[in-house]
């Protein structure tokens, strides 16, 4: 009965997203109004994570930027499913890539695209799959259903080339596709814990942050190429940055505080759109009280 439910709820969400882009928008930016008020447990963390992140702000303004930022999630959430069932056509015309000539700079190589945690990042993703194969990795859903639909949708342009990677496979699953010169969209910005982490300042805050990506450069000799996706009235825009130079450097240290810093002034362009409801500061260094109340 649960999963005929979930399979149900998937058709509504399909159907939904066929609504004019305006239409399915306004819908997202309700629900995520509504989810402000009714998701109090991740209205705390993101509150938590502003007063953190942002001490010199007003409260007002956190409160303000952690509204908006609940519509865009929202918005972002309903508006995968034109990017996991809609035409090319629709997508390329709700999702332009800027910068393009960094990434194809570099066409064939050993190549990650960092993607940090803005919520347009799946949306990011599947516009870039629509022209060329892409790996990545993911994190499997409680819903075997939603988490067939996401696999699917995310890799439905190339399925005989594009990759997709459970993480608990590893990093090392990784290894074949960005040597044989897919791009892997590299998400490395969260807290998975102390494991192959480092602290280092994330707007002044330690934060457990992975050495993946470095080290997954090392190995296969691939560049990181930045890339940022941007929600806006009219849909999406994708922006490739040019590869970075010097990474990595072989300082862990200073290679994971030089990805948060680059992500800090993404942040800064886009307060409203990083990720603020996932715990970043969850794990601490040894000694430090946590953030998040008694579960941390």
């Amino acid at each position: 009965m649960g999963e005929r439910l979930e399979r149900f709820g998937l058709a509504a969400l399909r159907a939904v997203s066929r609504l004019p882009y305006p239409v399915l928008r306004r819908i997202g930016e309700a629900v995520g109004t509504a989810a402000w008020w009714l998701a109090a447990p991740r209205r705390r963390v993101a509150l938590t994570n502003l007063r953190l992140c942002f001490p010199d702000w007003t409260e007002a303004k956190r409160r303000q930027v952690a509204r908006e930022h609940f519509r865009f999630f929202v918005r972002s959430f309903l508006e995968r499913f034109v990017f996991w069932y809609g035409s090319p056509e629709r997508i390329r015309a709700l999702c332009r890539v800027e910068g393009i000539e960094n990434l194809e700079a570099h066409h064939g190589k050993p190549m990650i695209l960092l993607a940090p945690h803005f919520v347009g990042l799946d949306a990011g993703g599947t516009r870039l799959q629509a022209d060329r194969p892409v790996a990545s990795m993911y994190a499997a859903q409680k819903s075997r259903v939603l988490t067939e639909a996401m696999t699917q949708g995310r890799s439905r342009f190339h399925p005989e080339a594009s990759t997709m990677i459970l993480r608990t496979e590893g990093l090392r699953a990784a290894l074949r596709p960005i040597r044989d010169g897919v791009p892997f969209y590299f998400l490395p910005d969260m807290d998975l814990g102390p494991r192959d982490a480092v602290f280092v300042p994330f707007f002044g805050v330690p934060a457990a942050t992975v050495t993946s990506m470095a080290r997954l450069a090392k190995i296969t000799g691939a560049v990181v190429v930045p890339c940022v996706t941007r929600m806006t009235p009219d849909g999406y825009v994708v922006r490739v940055h040019p590869a970075w130079d010097g990474y990595p450097s072989g300082d862990a240290e200073a290679d994971a505080r030089r990805m948060n810093a680059f992500i800090e002034e993404r942040v800064l362009e886009m307060p409203a759109q990083y990720l603020w409801t996932h715990k970043r500061f969850k794990t601490r260094p040894p000694g430090e009280p946590g953030f998040y109340g008694r579960r941390n």
